[in-house]
């Protein structure tokens, strides 16, 4: 697992999940997207568009090995071109997890960095 001290509260692990999400400030249909990481507090998400700091996502996320999706609120921190008006990375944080989801997403993480190809 990686963890930055300095600004991280949850370690985060490599997982392409897929995520539904959709700007709530917007409206509109879900877009259909895959992580890159993930942890209790928030995830790195790739997007088609960039997104302004504070902006409020509907995401849907089904975690491996796992029943039911999950559905969870988080607040965009930076999104970031990678190509240009194409692919963005978004760092996203959990603004609202019910208790379910987030006992999951837990249970996720520790058991993904108990694994040999965790994030370094």
């Amino acid at each position: 697992m990686h963890v930055d001290s300095e600004r991280r509260a949850h370690p985060r692990v490599e997982a392409n999940l897929v995520v539904s999400y959709r700007d709530r400030g917007l409206g509109g249909g879900y877009d259909i997207s895959q992580s890159k990481n993930v942890s209790q507090g928030g995830m790195l998400l790739i997007t088609n568009r960039g997104f302004s700091g504070g902006s409020l996502l509907t995401m849907t996320l089904r975690l491996p090995h796992m029943p039911n999706a999950i559905e969870v609120t988080g607040k965009v921190v930076t999104s970031r071109e990678i190509v240009r008006e194409l692919i963005y990375d978004t760092h996203v944080q959990f603004a609202r997890v019910d208790d379910r989801a987030r006992k999951q997403l837990k249970r996720f993480v520790f058991q993904r960095g108990q694994e040999p190809h965790y994030f370094q």
